[in-house]
């Protein structure tokens, strides 16, 4: 009669340990931004990426099993520990506090390997303005420059399956400032414009007063003429002397 024996309450942590690192495989790919020449590959919010064809046919999983990317920011990738569970699953508006976040939720029946090329296969990430910050797998834009880093996770129904490396970091494009804005412009630079403005309204308030004070002299036809009148008593006096 054979016994079954339990295995020794030392040996239990290092069982439990084995058996969760072997249930999440890794695959030996790296997330790639895409390399056709694309409009807006790489913008201020958002960044295109190939998807990742082939890599999940020998994984075991079911073709409704959900595959995430997951976005991090590129100093908090130590800190990212898979959820057991979809409920579990960090949705952008957690990014700040916890660095990392899950979207593009979909199956491997999308990237499988060995189909045309004629079609554009990429994803494209943050490119959803609309979705809520608070549901899961929502794509919403990226808050800043990065860098980021990116990687693919698979789940069944108990847990995480399999994961991606890392990606490089990720650089997304920053607002460029034009010299005619107010923030470019320097202080002596400032400084020249307000003298200059002063400069011109004192000359202007002199050109005025020129104009005002500077007025033409008259003709000597423009100038009034006094007439002569001949008084009565003054031809009575004259006719008097004459006689």
């Amino acid at each position: 009669m054979g016994l079954h024996q339990r295995p020794s309450p030392l040996l239990m942590p290092l069982l439990l340990l084995a058996q969760c690192g072997a249930g999440l495989e890794s695959i030996g790919y790296v997330p790639q931004l895409s390399s056709a020449a694309l409009l807006g590959r790489l913008t201020q919010s958002t960044f295109t990426l190939e998807q990742p064809l082939g890599q999940f046919e020998n994984v075991s999983l079911s073709d409704p099993d959900p595959i995430w990317l997951v976005v991090a920011h590129s100093n908090a990738t130590q800190n990212f520990t898979a959820p057991q569970k979809v409920e579990n699953i960090h949705a952008p508006a957690s990014f700040d506090r916890n660095g990392y976040y899950l979207t593009l939720r979909t199956s491997r029946v999308h990237y499988q390997g060995g189909q045309s090329g004629s079609q554009l296969r990429i994803l494209r990430v943050g490119n959803d303005t609309k979705c809520s910050l608070k549901s899961r797998d929502c794509n919403s834009p990226l808050p800043g420059a990065g860098p980021y880093r990116v990687k693919f996770l698979a789940m069944n129904a108990k847990g995480p399956v399999a994961e991606t490396e890392w990606s490089e970091e990720i650089y997304l494009q920053q607002a460029q400032t034009f010299p005619g804005s107010p923030g470019s412009r320097s202080k002596s630079t400032v400084i020249i414009i307000v003298f200059s403005s002063i400069f011109l309204a004192v000359f202007l308030a002199l050109l005025i007063s020129a104009c005002c004070w500077n007025t033409p002299a008259s003709s000597p036809e423009e100038q009034v003429r006094v007439r002569r009148y001949h008084t009565h008593h003054m031809d009575s006096l004259r006719v008097e002397q004459s006689s």
